[in-house]
């Protein structure tokens, strides 16, 4: 049906004219707004930061090899966890991305004669996921991951965890008693000039089209550290300040490493301890610095010096398409959160990390998101309701949208931001702005779908 035009919010006239022309030339019955789905042709990501020196080049392609390591239970796997390598879970497109399309967590219950049950909620095309538990059995907050598998049973060439007695947890109970939630993997392209965008161009940025974004319903806050009040910024919820941090505690939760930033066993069942504690640890006595260099620090040098995912000008689409869909996105309020870029720090210690654009459109701040994305876990600052705005750099690539990997296709994630206030939770801050993006023309939603397709 051909809706009338209409001056849409904060669309300006030029666009409005644009979209007049083009709805004479193709009638609105000939579209069908869809995901143009994941763009095929190169990654066009994985690769190290342009400008490295050499000494960087080899740092990154060593720490680049350890990101990609399968551990065993000789080197401190589990007792519990959720995964054996960091690039597992990150290989979409490519090592540092997101979760892939064929989920490793299904074989891997089972490997080495390990004797775990694959839970519901993890299938073989499906996402990559963690668990979380949102009440304790006495009811209180619980919010913390439960590792979906145990090493129990488990010989591979690095030790024998036949004698470990971990117990799987109950996550069937958990299903039928709507007390989980999940998390996917989040990138990593690019978190190294993330990590250095300064506090105050984040703060002034939130600050920034005040009056605009109240008028949307938008406002926002920055995650930050409870003991020097930073900014903090990775992670769903932004609950981490560093990629160090980052490293460190996904080490130890998803794979049940101690590290010498969170060195304490999460299970201290000592029938499963086969590695002296903390497992990864500095190695004094290495013949050159990276031999040196601990595990969790090589994670967060390889995300670091990881370059930012690499557009495309013309898929899919079209590169008039991208265009008008990149002023789509903009016109109708998304790039107030979803800002398209910053500038790192001028003083960064290394060059290459040093007064670049960092192109993420991203704001970083957490938002009430509504009771349809609520997942009523707290992190740092974050409450039940709040997430971090997604990095959308690199979003062209990738399979599963959202935090708990819900759903494929990039315009259901955008419907599922718009959800109303219930006796628990606000409204979403991003209400009025998906209202704007549904009161678009089918091909102007087309359009805005290849540009972000083509990020």
């Amino acid at each position: 049906m051909t809706r009338p035009l209409v001056t849409r919010t904060l669309v300006s006239l030029s666009t409005v004219i644009s979209f007049a022309v083009a709805a004479l030339v193709v009638p609105q019955s000939a579209f069908s707004a869809s995901d143009p789905g994941v763009r095929g042709g190169a990654a066009g990501a994985g690769g190290p930061l342009a400008g490295l020196s050499t000494t960087d080049t080899d740092f990154f392609n060593e720490s680049q090899d350890v990101f990609n390591e399968a551990e065993g239970v000789g080197d401190g796997l589990g007792p519990r966890f959720n995964l054996d390598s960091c690039g597992g879970c990150h290989l979409q497109p490519a090592v540092g991305g997101s979760a892939p399309a064929v989920n490793p967590q299904v074989a891997l219950a089972t490997a080495g004669g390990a004797r775990n049950t694959v839970p519901s909620f993890i299938t073989a095309n499906g996402p990559v996921r963690e668990a979380r538990f949102k009440r304790l059995a006495n009811g209180q907050p619980d919010g913390g991951v439960h590792a979906l598998y145990v090493v129990s049973g488990r010989v591979d060439d690095t030790g024998d965890a036949s004698g470990c007695n971990a117990v799987q947890e109950n996550f069937a109970t958990a299903v039928a008693n709507n007390n989980i939630i999940f998390r996917i993997p989040t990138p990593t392209f690019g978190a190294g000039l993330m990590e250095l965008i300064p506090d105050g161009a984040l703060v002034n940025n939130l600050n920034a089209n005040s009056g605009t974004k109240a008028n949307l319903g938008i406002s926002g806050r920055l995650n930050t550290s409870g003991n020097d009040g930073t900014v903090t910024r990775f992670g769903w919820k932004a609950q981490n300040k560093s990629l160090v941090i980052f490293s460190g505690e996904a080490y130890n939760v998803e794979m049940g490493i101690s590290n010498e930033l969170f060195p304490t066993e999460r299970d201290e069942n000592p029938t499963c301890q086969f590695k002296n504690r903390p497992n990864d640890t500095t190695h004094s006595d290495g013949a050159t610095p990276l031999d040196a260099i601990n595990d969790a620090d090589k994670f967060a040098i390889f995300m670091r010096f990881l370059a930012a995912p690499t557009p495309s000008t013309t898929t899919p689409g079209g590169s008039l398409s991208i265009a008008r869909g990149r002023d789509t996105f903009q016109n109708i309020g998304c790039a107030l959160c979803h800002t398209p870029s910053f500038t790192s720090s001028v003083i960064a210690t290394n060059p290459a990390l040093r007064n670049k654009p960092v192109n993420l459109f991203s704001d970083v701040a957490i938002h009430n998101m509504g009771p349809g994305l609520a997942d009523e876990v707290s992190q740092g600052a974050a409450g039940g309701d709040e997430f971090r705005t997604a990095p959308l750099w690199g979003v062209g690539k990738r399979i599963f949208f959202l935090h708990d990997g819900r759903t494929s296709d990039i315009q259901v994630a955008i419907r599922a931001h718009r959800s109303g206030a219930n006796s628990t939770f606000p409204a979403s801050e991003a209400n009025q702005v998906i209202n704007n993006y549904d009161n678009l023309f089918d091909f102007q939603r087309q359009d805005v779908l290849n540009f972000l397709r083509s990020l």
